[in-house]
């Protein structure tokens, strides 16, 4: 009896053995860029110190939920450097075996990243630089990119002001780079769908305090007087990616209109209201780990790593160039609790998502909207088609 239970014992040990023989090891840096405190309009906008990395966490767990039955195991490090040390830090996660950077950081930093391990067996994720240039005429082989682009941003949005029959524009725009960039996008999405800006207005930035005593006393009289005069309009379309003005026009602007883009009604990646398609199960998971509400830099960080999880699972394999192959296949997809698999395009490496529209406390729609059709898929009605790409490999 004795020699019997040995024996099945042994044979019960026979898988681990051979997964452990042919174990398969991911390691990935998670580059998070520095550029210093920015203060937000609201206290209640302060990020957190983690944000993004809590999401490349649970990604990460997920990962290995999936992997420990696969003898195949997710190692991530997390890495924070100021813009001018990110390739330095890159560096060194690479040579501690790191085949995979899911980097959040800004275009510029990406670029360096990019170029600097184009010849090596390197995959970089973007998860949350929103560039278009990134996906066109600057775009680099070997970057995926997870986080939307500001075109998709903007033609969600877009889809939804002609669902709405708002079809008259005002565009405000911030002064910095970021906010004309972003103004570029709601012009390509307005021509792009038939809407009409009646009229622009620059929102310049002279600096000063941005939160004090007396503010809203001032803002109070500052943006009737910027907002007056407009020319017949629907809506507001705020180009305000820097958050200098855009949560200041709700309820001040002279004519009483809604307020959309980077205030008011807002497209986005995520939002922790989100509920449809089982994101409730994503949200609690997070919420228990993390101790706080996800944000879309954490969703794209998680997304990020699920990609990679997918494709290691599928290939069973962990060298970055077989990965990268299958993920821009049209065999890969992944779930994002989006209503449908998620998949890359391959003329510039953009992952296809739905946008959300929501205001402060619920999500309002999930664009594509059904009305507006494609002949591959509705998700490729945002952002850049391929008859569109400027991109070249």
């Amino acid at each position: 009896m004795i020699r019997v239970t040995a024996l099945i014992a042994a044979l019960m040990l026979l898988p681990l053995v051979a997964a452990a023989k042919d174990a398969i090891i991911l390691k990935t840096a998670v580059l998070k860029i520095d550029n210093g405190p920015v203060l937000p309009l609201s206290r209640l906008d302060l990020p957190a110190e983690n944000d993004g990395f809590a999401g490349a966490a649970v990604g990460l767990a997920d990962n290995d939920t999936t992997g420990r039955f696969l003898g195949q195991t997710f190692e991530a490090t997390e890495v924070t450097a100021k813009p001018e040390d990110a390739i330095k830090a890159a560096e060194v996660a690479v040579a501690d075996g790191a085949g995979v950077i899911v980097a959040l950081a800004p275009e510029a930093t990406l670029l360096a990243l990019a170029d600097h391990f184009a010849d090596q067996n390197i995959i970089i994720l973007n998860a949350t630089a929103r560039d278009d240039a990134l996906r066109n005429a600057s775009c680099r082989a070997n970057v995926l990119h997870v986080a939307p682009s500001r075109a998709m941003l903007a033609d969600g949005l877009a889809q939804y002001m002609v669902w709405k029959k708002w079809t008259e524009w005002m565009l405000i725009h911030g002064s910095h780079p970021a906010d004309q960039l972003k103004a570029d996008a709601y012009r390509r999405a307005a021509k792009k769908f038939g809407l009409k800006i009646v009229e622009e207005r620059n929102f310049e930035d002279t600096g000063g305090a941005r939160r004090t005593d007396s503010g809203h006393v001032l803002v109070q009289r500052q943006i009737p007087k910027f907002t007056n005069r407009a020319d017949d309009h629907d809506v507001v379309v705020a180009a305000d990616e820097t958050g200098v003005f855009g949560d200041y026009l709700a309820y001040r602007t002279t004519d009483p209109r809604p307020v959309v883009g980077d205030a008011g009604l807002v497209a986005r990646t995520w939002h922790p209201s989100f509920e449809g398609w089982g994101a409730t199960q994503i949200q609690r998971r997070f919420e228990k780990a993390k101790q706080r509400r996800m944000t879309d830099n954490d969703y794209q960080a998680w997304l990020a790593m699920r990609v990679i999880g997918e494709a290691v699972s599928r290939t069973k394999s962990a060298d970055p160039s077989v990965l990268k192959d299958f993920i821009l296949s049209n065999d890969f997809e992944v779930a994002g609790f989006k209503g449908q698999a998620l998949s890359f395009r391959p003329w510039n490496n953009q992952l296809r998502q739905g946008i959300l529209l929501a205001d402060g406390k619920l999500v309002v729609t999930v664009s594509p909207q059904e009305e507006f059709l494609h002949q591959k898929t509705r998700l490729d009605t945002l952002g850049f088609d391929e008859p569109e790409t400027e991109c070249a490999f």
